[in-house]
Protein backbone atom coordinates (compact mmCIF):
# COMPACT_ATOMS: atom_id res chain seq x y z
CA UNK A 1 0.00 0.00 0.00
CA UNK A 2 0.96 3.45 -0.52
CA UNK A 3 0.14 7.27 -0.66
CA UNK A 4 0.08 9.13 -3.30
CA UNK A 5 0.61 12.32 -2.93
CA UNK A 6 -0.75 13.79 -6.14
CA UNK A 7 -0.68 17.33 -7.87
CA UNK A 8 -4.25 18.60 -8.86
CA UNK A 9 -3.56 21.12 -10.61
CA UNK A 10 -4.94 24.60 -10.27
CA UNK A 11 -8.05 24.27 -10.96
CA UNK A 12 -9.07 23.05 -13.95
CA UNK A 13 -9.79 19.43 -14.02
CA UNK A 14 -7.82 18.40 -17.58
CA UNK A 15 -4.65 20.06 -15.90
CA UNK A 16 -4.25 17.00 -14.05
CA UNK A 17 -0.72 15.04 -15.56
CA UNK A 18 -1.26 11.86 -17.41
CA UNK A 19 0.53 10.45 -14.49
CA UNK A 20 -1.91 12.07 -11.80
CA UNK A 21 -5.09 10.99 -13.23
CA UNK A 22 -3.74 7.35 -14.02
CA UNK A 23 -2.47 6.96 -9.98
CA UNK A 24 -6.15 8.37 -9.15
CA UNK A 25 -7.61 5.79 -11.26
CA UNK A 26 -5.78 3.35 -9.50
CA UNK A 27 -6.46 3.96 -5.95
CA UNK A 28 -9.29 2.74 -3.66
CA UNK A 29 -9.27 5.66 -1.54
CA UNK A 30 -9.31 9.09 -2.06
CA UNK A 31 -8.24 12.37 -0.09
CA UNK A 32 -9.10 15.61 -1.30
CA UNK A 33 -9.88 19.06 -0.16
CA UNK A 34 -13.47 19.76 -1.01
CA UNK A 35 -13.08 23.59 -1.07
CA UNK A 36 -9.72 23.72 -3.52
CA UNK A 37 -9.72 20.28 -5.78
CA UNK A 38 -12.37 20.43 -8.71
CA UNK A 39 -15.21 17.60 -8.43
CA UNK A 40 -14.99 16.32 -11.91
CA UNK A 41 -11.54 15.14 -11.03
CA UNK A 42 -13.00 12.72 -8.41
CA UNK A 43 -14.74 11.08 -11.44
CA UNK A 44 -11.17 9.48 -12.39
CA UNK A 45 -11.94 7.47 -8.95
CA UNK A 46 -12.78 3.96 -9.48
CA UNK A 47 -15.73 2.15 -9.03
CA UNK A 48 -16.72 2.17 -4.81
CA UNK A 49 -13.69 4.29 -4.24
CA UNK A 50 -13.88 5.45 -0.46
CA UNK A 51 -13.81 9.20 -0.95
CA UNK A 52 -12.85 12.10 1.65
CA UNK A 53 -13.10 15.63 2.11
CA UNK A 54 -10.52 16.40 3.87
CA UNK A 55 -11.69 20.52 3.93
CA UNK A 56 -12.77 20.19 8.06
CA UNK A 57 -10.11 17.13 9.36
CA UNK A 58 -7.30 18.23 11.42
CA UNK A 59 -3.78 16.79 10.36
CA UNK A 60 -4.23 14.40 12.88
CA UNK A 61 -7.84 13.41 12.00
CA UNK A 62 -6.19 12.93 7.52
CA UNK A 63 -3.40 10.98 9.36
CA UNK A 64 -5.73 8.64 10.89
CA UNK A 65 -7.25 8.07 7.22
CA UNK A 66 -4.10 7.35 5.96
CA UNK A 67 -3.29 4.43 8.30
CA UNK A 68 -6.58 3.12 8.49
CA UNK A 69 -6.21 2.86 4.52
CA UNK A 70 -2.46 1.07 4.63
CA UNK A 71 -4.18 -1.45 7.74
CA UNK A 72 -6.76 -2.20 5.09
CA UNK A 73 -3.85 -2.83 2.35
CA UNK A 74 -5.57 -0.01 -0.41
CA UNK A 75 -3.01 2.87 -2.33
CA UNK A 76 -4.49 5.98 -1.42
CA UNK A 77 -4.23 9.40 -3.59
CA UNK A 78 -3.85 12.37 -1.68
CA UNK A 79 -5.06 15.11 -3.82
CA UNK A 80 -3.97 18.61 -3.55
CA UNK A 81 -4.43 21.65 -5.30
CA UNK A 82 -1.58 22.70 -7.71
CA UNK A 83 1.87 20.97 -6.85
CA UNK A 84 1.98 19.67 -3.51
CA UNK A 85 6.05 21.11 -3.36
CA UNK A 86 4.50 24.71 -2.37
CA UNK A 87 2.35 25.22 0.41
CA UNK A 88 0.80 21.90 0.80
CA UNK A 89 1.75 20.84 4.08
CA UNK A 90 2.49 17.75 2.53
CA UNK A 91 5.98 17.44 4.83
CA UNK A 92 4.28 17.01 8.12
CA UNK A 93 1.93 14.30 6.66
CA UNK A 94 5.34 13.14 5.30
CA UNK A 95 6.82 12.58 8.73
CA UNK A 96 3.34 11.24 10.04
CA UNK A 97 3.72 8.59 7.50
CA UNK A 98 7.49 8.05 7.78
CA UNK A 99 7.05 7.29 11.89
CA UNK A 100 4.08 5.14 10.99
CA UNK A 101 6.38 3.70 8.49
CA UNK A 102 3.97 3.74 5.38
CA UNK A 103 5.33 4.32 2.28
CA UNK A 104 4.45 7.31 -0.12
CA UNK A 105 5.08 8.91 -3.66
CA UNK A 106 4.80 12.39 -5.18
CA UNK A 107 3.24 13.24 -8.16
CA UNK A 108 3.71 16.85 -9.43
CA UNK A 109 0.90 19.04 -10.51
CA UNK A 110 0.89 22.29 -12.80
CA UNK A 111 1.47 25.01 -9.77
CA UNK A 112 -0.54 28.12 -9.48
CA UNK A 113 1.47 30.39 -10.43
CA UNK A 114 2.32 28.61 -13.66
CA UNK A 115 -1.75 28.85 -14.70
CA UNK A 116 -1.55 32.49 -13.61
CA UNK A 117 1.00 33.51 -15.98
CA UNK A 118 -0.56 31.52 -18.52
CA UNK A 119 -3.64 33.60 -17.96
CA UNK A 120 -1.76 36.71 -18.32
CA UNK A 121 -0.07 35.92 -21.28
CA UNK A 122 3.41 36.70 -19.71
CA UNK A 123 6.85 34.94 -19.50
CA UNK A 124 7.74 35.67 -15.65
CA UNK A 125 11.80 35.54 -16.71
CA UNK A 126 12.51 38.13 -19.44
CA UNK A 127 16.12 38.43 -20.71
CA UNK A 128 17.71 41.38 -19.11
CA UNK A 129 14.62 42.35 -17.48
CA UNK A 130 14.36 39.86 -14.54
CA UNK A 131 15.68 36.31 -14.29
CA UNK A 132 14.07 35.50 -10.56
CA UNK A 133 10.75 34.64 -9.31
CA UNK A 134 10.26 34.52 -5.48
CA UNK A 135 7.05 32.23 -4.42
CA UNK A 136 5.72 33.40 -1.32
CA UNK A 137 3.14 34.81 1.11
CA UNK A 138 2.24 36.87 3.99
CA UNK A 139 2.03 35.84 7.91
CA UNK A 140 -1.25 37.56 8.79
CA UNK A 141 -3.51 34.32 10.21
CA UNK A 142 -0.88 31.38 9.15
CA UNK A 143 2.23 30.32 10.15
CA UNK A 144 4.57 33.03 10.84
CA UNK A 145 7.34 33.70 8.41
CA UNK A 146 11.02 32.57 9.08
CA UNK A 147 13.41 35.40 10.04
CA UNK A 148 14.74 37.70 6.70
CA UNK A 149 12.19 36.17 4.71
CA UNK A 150 9.17 39.32 5.40
CA UNK A 151 8.14 41.61 2.19
CA UNK A 152 10.39 44.05 2.83
CA UNK A 153 13.43 42.02 2.80
CA UNK A 154 12.31 39.58 -0.31
CA UNK A 155 11.25 42.75 -2.28
CA UNK A 156 14.80 44.68 -1.97
CA UNK A 157 15.94 42.28 -4.78
CA UNK A 158 13.63 43.56 -7.24
CA UNK A 159 12.74 40.12 -8.05
CA UNK A 160 9.48 39.19 -9.31
CA UNK A 161 7.42 38.37 -6.37
CA UNK A 162 4.45 35.62 -6.30
CA UNK A 163 2.26 35.61 -3.52
CA UNK A 164 0.31 33.05 -2.62
CA UNK A 165 -2.83 33.10 0.39
CA UNK A 166 -2.64 36.76 0.33
CA UNK A 167 -5.60 38.47 -1.67
CA UNK A 168 -7.16 39.22 1.38
CA UNK A 169 -4.16 41.33 2.78
CA UNK A 170 -3.47 43.39 -0.72
CA UNK A 171 -3.33 46.75 1.36
CA UNK A 172 -0.70 45.35 3.26
CA UNK A 173 1.13 43.85 0.28
CA UNK A 174 0.68 47.45 -1.34
CA UNK A 175 2.56 49.15 1.55
CA UNK A 176 5.32 46.94 2.13
CA UNK A 177 6.42 46.40 -1.74
CA UNK A 178 5.54 49.74 -2.91
CA UNK A 179 9.25 51.59 -1.33
CA UNK A 180 11.00 48.63 -2.61
CA UNK A 181 9.15 48.72 -6.32
CA UNK A 182 7.52 52.27 -6.86
CA UNK A 183 3.89 52.67 -7.85
CA UNK A 184 4.39 52.52 -11.16
CA UNK A 185 5.42 48.46 -10.82
CA UNK A 186 3.18 46.59 -12.75
CA UNK A 187 0.58 44.20 -10.51
CA UNK A 188 -1.21 41.66 -11.31
CA UNK A 189 -4.05 38.95 -9.43
CA UNK A 190 -5.58 36.04 -10.76
CA UNK A 191 -7.92 34.66 -8.70
CA UNK A 192 -9.51 31.09 -9.80
CA UNK A 193 -6.87 30.41 -12.41
CA UNK A 194 -8.08 28.29 -15.43
CA UNK A 195 -11.08 27.77 -13.82
CA UNK A 196 -14.33 29.08 -15.73
CA UNK A 197 -14.93 31.68 -13.11
CA UNK A 198 -11.12 32.65 -13.51
CA UNK A 199 -11.13 36.40 -12.99
CA UNK A 200 -7.64 38.55 -14.33
CA UNK A 201 -6.54 42.11 -12.73
CA UNK A 202 -4.16 44.39 -14.18
CA UNK A 203 -2.42 47.45 -13.35
CA UNK A 204 0.20 48.76 -10.71
CA UNK A 205 1.06 48.85 -7.27
CA UNK A 206 -0.36 52.21 -7.03
CA UNK A 207 -4.10 50.79 -7.82
CA UNK A 208 -3.90 47.15 -7.66
CA UNK A 209 -5.87 46.63 -4.05
CA UNK A 210 -8.19 48.89 -5.25
CA UNK A 211 -9.53 46.51 -7.80
CA UNK A 212 -9.11 43.90 -5.94
CA UNK A 213 -11.34 45.03 -3.19
CA UNK A 214 -14.02 46.47 -5.87
CA UNK A 215 -13.71 42.46 -7.74
CA UNK A 216 -14.27 41.03 -4.14
CA UNK A 217 -11.62 38.46 -4.17
CA UNK A 218 -10.26 37.31 -1.02
CA UNK A 219 -8.94 33.64 -1.61
CA UNK A 220 -7.81 31.16 -3.91
CA UNK A 221 -5.96 33.70 -5.88
CA UNK A 222 -2.03 34.87 -6.59
CA UNK A 223 -0.93 38.39 -6.42
CA UNK A 224 2.34 39.10 -8.22
CA UNK A 225 4.38 42.29 -8.28
CA UNK A 226 7.47 42.92 -10.53
CA UNK A 227 8.65 44.79 -13.63
CA UNK A 228 8.96 41.35 -16.09
CA UNK A 229 4.78 41.34 -15.96
CA UNK A 230 4.58 44.44 -18.23
CA UNK A 231 8.29 44.18 -19.96
CA UNK A 232 7.92 45.35 -23.79
CA UNK A 233 11.39 46.25 -24.57
CA UNK A 234 14.23 43.84 -23.91
CA UNK A 235 17.14 41.95 -25.64
CA UNK A 236 16.28 38.16 -26.94
CA UNK A 237 17.72 35.54 -24.97
CA UNK A 238 20.57 34.04 -25.95
CA UNK A 239 19.20 30.37 -25.80
CA UNK A 240 18.32 31.47 -29.79
CA UNK A 241 21.21 33.98 -30.95
CA UNK A 242 23.21 33.26 -34.10
CA UNK A 243 25.91 34.01 -31.67
CA UNK A 244 25.36 30.86 -30.02
CA UNK A 245 27.87 27.72 -30.88
CA UNK A 246 25.23 24.57 -31.12
CA UNK A 247 27.89 22.32 -31.62
CA UNK A 248 27.12 20.47 -28.17
CA UNK A 249 23.03 20.85 -28.53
Amino acid sequence: MTVYFIGAGPGAADLITLRGARTLAACRVCLYAGSLVPRELLAECPPGARLVDTARLDLDEITAELVRAHAEGHDVARLHSGDPSVFSAMAEQMRRLDAAEIPYEVVPGVPAFAAAAAALGRELTVPTVGQTVILTRVAQQATAMPEGEDLATLGRSGALLVLHLAARYVDRVVAELEPHYGADCPAAVVAMASRPEELVLRGTLAGIAAQVKEAGVVRTAVIMVGRTLGAEQFGDSYLYSPDRSRHDC
